[in-house]
């Protein structure tokens, strides 16, 4: 009978979802979400979309992994042999995403030392583009690897893997345990410097004032839950994956809702402290805050760092702090991203974990290569769009189609959570996942199709959106299709097999 290795404690379980849940888009996406969609206003909507949508996904993939007990590809066969495929397109997605998040990581290493002697001087915007990506002239072209991007990608990838070898008590349960405790004691630090900063208050008006105008409007419900989707680790096999080594009696509902809510808290911090830091640059230009938002990569390595310029006093140490909880942030849930495929391959093909990690973390480290070149960014960007967009949120919309009305597997799940959780869950679970969740994910991904063909993202070129965007996103889906199609190792057996603590 199969043996399954278990989290140690149900606290390294718990650090552990919060870890993959708590990622780059909590510090750069939320903040710039929030704002744009109504303010203070925001909170209402993202509430109820986390209570509708992120926590009921969140049980559902809790149960689906503790209930089947392995990764997501076998988890799925073991519910019915017809949807393993779902389980492989959701590895697959995870699988392009880990090679250009370790690249991103890699930024945030060198900007942590960039800060001490403030490198990007008075043009952050060219000395990222210019100096440290050297970026090529047009997407799609290639050019050399970048050695300042390189050798960090290298440190990153040695540290994920050294961790996965460990195995997950010893190695990713421990690592979560310093990453998230270390990784809030640092963005505290920052919350608190940020709102003692001038023109702090300003930010913060700006970031927290209502405008309940915008309630009205859909596509700030759709970008409530677009962000609680995103923000979650749902749909791209890790929280399936990382709840199969729950123990045969978990408190599964309580451990969702602590996720889900930590999750929040983590991005409301994140909020605090960006706003506050962006009221104070606002106040330095003299400017209305309004002038000085952004997002993503454009927030974290262009805005930052003026910010941290500007500032009056241990610019250098506050700088290199806010790099440093990117990395955090970004190493804990690439561990995660990068566990889907070694569970995965492990299971399927019965390989050791030595030889799982070498192979799936090492083909992945691999690839990532292609985004430490000159034409990096650009594959970025385009890859990370598409695979978020038509990868992670079609999955999902597929994923409770499939478990809520073709299977009709909700009730059997239902009754297993409710086994062994202090919240029981009534109807509105199965209401949120069979009725609410689907529309707004089908909704949504009407409206990201519509968008797409109307114009191409970014202005990029058809033909590159054509392989590194499109091609990405539906390669995903082949290789469901692919992996399921290869025979299980003969030694491995689809039914669900005893839960004995296992140390590893």
């Amino acid at each position: 009978m199969e043996n399954r290795p278990q989290w140690g404690t149900r606290a390294g379980f718990v650090l552990a979802a919060i870890g993959s849940a708590v990622g780059l888009g909590n510090i750069w996406r939320f903040p710039a979400v929030a704002y744009e969609n109504g303010g203070g206003a925001f909170f209402l909507p993202y509430l109820f979309a986390l209570l509708t949508a992120g926590i009921p996904l969140l049980i559902l993939e809790f149960t689906i992994g503790q209930k089947y007990r392995g990764s997501a590809p076998l988890s799925y066969a073991r519910m019915n042999k017809k949807y393993e495929w779902l389980g492989w397109w959701q590895v697959a997605i995870s699988f392009v995403i880990a090679t250009y998040y370790a690249v991103i990581i890699a930024w945030a290493i060198r900007f942590a030392g960039f800060s001490f002697s403030l490198k990007w001087g008075d043009d952050p915007e060219g000395f990222l583009f210019g100096s440290f990506l050297k970026l090529a002239d047009n997407p799609g072209d290639v050019g050399g690897i970048v050695p300042g991007v390189f050798i960090p990608l290298v440190v990153v990838w040695i540290i994920t893997l050294g961790i996965l070898f460990k195995g997950i008590k010893k190695g990713i349960e421990i690592a979560n345990k310093i990453f998230i405790p270390a990784l809030l004691i640092l963005f505290l630090i920052i919350v608190v410097r940020s709102v003692t900063l001038e023109g702090a208050a300003a930010g913060l008006e700006a970031f927290f004032k209502p405008d309940w105008g915008q309630i009205a409007n859909p596509k700030v419900w759709v970008a409530a839950y677009g962000q609680i989707f995103f923000s979650l680790s749902i749909a791209f096999a890790i929280m399936v994956t990382y709840a199969s080594y729950l123990p045969k009696k978990t408190d599964i509902t309580n451990n969702a809702f602590i996720t889900g809510f930590a999750n929040s808290g983590v991005e409301l911090l994140a909020g605090i402290g960006v706003f506050a830091a962006l009221g104070f640059m606002a106040s330095q230009a003299g400017v209305p805050v309004s002038e000085v938002v952004a997002g993503g990569v454009g927030l974290a390595f262009v805005v930052f760092p003026q910010i941290i310029s500007e500032m009056p006093a241990l610019n250098g140490i506050f700088g290199s702090i806010f790099f440093i909880c990117l990395v955090l942030a970004g190493l804990s849930s690439l561990i995660s991203i990068v566990e889907t495929f070694v569970a995965g391959i492990e299971d399927k093909f019965k390989l050791s974990r030595t030889k799982a990690v070498l192979f799936g973390g090492g083909l992945a480290a691999i690839v990532s290569i292609l985004f430490s070149t000159n034409g990096g960014l650009y594959f970025l960007d385009a890859a990370d769009y598409f695979i978020n967009n038509f990868g992670v949120a079609l999955a999902g919309l597929v994923e409770v189609i499939i478990v809520a009305w073709v299977l009709r597997e909700l009730k059997n799940l239902q009754s297993h959570a409710n086994s062994m959780s202090d919240i029981r869950l009534g109807s509105w679970w199965k209401i949120c996942l069979g009725i609410i969740t689907p529309v707004v994910l089908g909704y949504m991904m009407v409206q990201n199709i519509v968008t797409n063909i109307k114009e191409n993202y970014e202005g990029y070129p058809t033909s590159f959106l054509l392989y590194m965007g499109w091609g990405v996103a539906v390669l995903a889906i082949i290789l469901g299709f692919v992996f399921m199609a290869i025979k299980w190792n003969k030694s491995q057996t689809l039914e669900i097999p005893e839960n004995k603590e296992v140390s590893q």
